[in-house]
């Protein structure tokens, strides 16, 4: 069996392309239980339109899910679908997951099950 045997369309998950994401021009896709998620900014100034400095704003441990993989598999290779989906706000752990820099964006890649809570 060859490289060209395999099947391996089942692991890849839903794509962040640049028709869905208009920020970003290269395509991500998420392989297995991996979740691509862009962290929120914290507010740059206040309601009364003062400029918070920097080194003052909090880093936030939110974020949006951008892409999805297919899922965990199995010891039997059966596919345990992800539980969250595109769109989906999520509470990050303070370190952790991969850096991924498109378009002069940082992403975050994580496994889903390192990411705390979904935010309703």
């Amino acid at each position: 069996m060859n490289r060209k045997d395999i099947n391996l369309s089942p692991y890849f998950g839903n794509t962040a392309t640049a028709s869905r994401v208009p920020k970003f021009t290269k395509t991500i896709v998420p392989m297995l239980d991996r979740v691509l998620v862009q962290r929120i900014k914290p507010q740059q100034k206040t309601a009364s339109g003062i400029y918070i400095p920097e080194k003052a704003q909090e880093t936030l441990n939110e974020g949006h899910v951008i892409a999805v993989g297919k899922g965990l598999i199995t010891s039997e290779g059966k596919v345990i679908a992800p539980e969250l989906k595109e769109g989906d706000k999520v509470l990050l752990p303070p370190y952790g997951g991969s850096t991924v820099k498109i378009d002069n964006e940082e992403l975050l890649l994580f496994r889903e099950s390192e990411i705390l809570a979904k935010v309703l």
